[in-house]
C-alpha cells in the first residue's frame, strides 16, 4: 500500500480535493492532507463540487502538517506555491518530493456563480493531474498520447 501525504497551505480546498480524488481512484492508497497554516474547516464550495463528481468529503477537517512529520511517506505532495517552499524537513523517510501547483479557488473574486466556476476549474485539473500521477508514478505506466490533452485514446 502506498502512503500519500498531500500539502498546501490551509488545507482547506485544494490539497482535500486532491486527497478524495486519490482516495476515489484506488481506495488501497492511504492518502492523507494537512496544511502548513490549517484553515478551521474545509471549503464548503470544495465539498459541493466535489460531490457532483461523486466524492464525498464532508467529513474532512484541515490538519496540521506537524503530526505527519515522524511518519513514512511514498509521496509528499504539495498544490500550492507557499507549501512547496514551506515544506518542512521530514523527519521520517519520504520517498519522492513532487510539487504539484494549482490555482487557489478561494482567493477568486467574483459572482456567487463565477467563484463557483472557478472550483469546478480547479477541481477538474486537480482530477486530471492526480489521475495522470496515479499512472505514472504508482502504476509505472506512460500516460496515452491523445489530441484533447486529457490522456484519453480519443486518436
Amino acid at each position: 500500500m502506498k502512503r500519500i501525504l498531500v500539502l498546501c497551505t490551509g488545507n482547506r480546498c485544494r490539497s482535500q480535493m486532491a486527497q478524495g480524488i486519490l482516495q476515489n481512484i484506488d481506495s488501497e492508497l492511504d492518502v492523507h492532507s494537512a496544511g502548513i497554516l490549517p484553515a478551521s474547516e474545509v471549503h464548503p464550495l470544495g465539498i459541493k463540487v466535489m460531490a457532483e463528481i461523486g466524492i464525498d468529503i464532508s467529513k474532512h477537517y484541515p490538519k496540521h502538517v506537524e503530526q505527519y512529520l515522524g511518519q513514512t511517506w511514498d509521496y509528499v505532495i504539495t498544490v500550492c506555491g507557499e507549501a512547496n517552499k514551506s515544506c518542512p524537513m521530514f523527519i521520517g523517510k519520504v520517498g519522492k518530493r513532487l510539487h504539484i501547483g494549482f490555482d487557489d479557488p478561494d482567493a477568486f473574486k467574483g459572482a456567487e456563480e463565477e467563484i463557483l466556476s472557478e472550483f469546478r476549474r480547479v477541481r477538474d485539473e486537480i482530477k486530471n493531474k492526480m489521475q495522470e500521477f496515479y499512472i505514472t508514478e504508482i502504476k509505472g505506466m506512460e500516460m496515452p498520447k491523445c489530441s484533447c490533452g486529457c490522456g484519453c485514446e480519443c486518436d
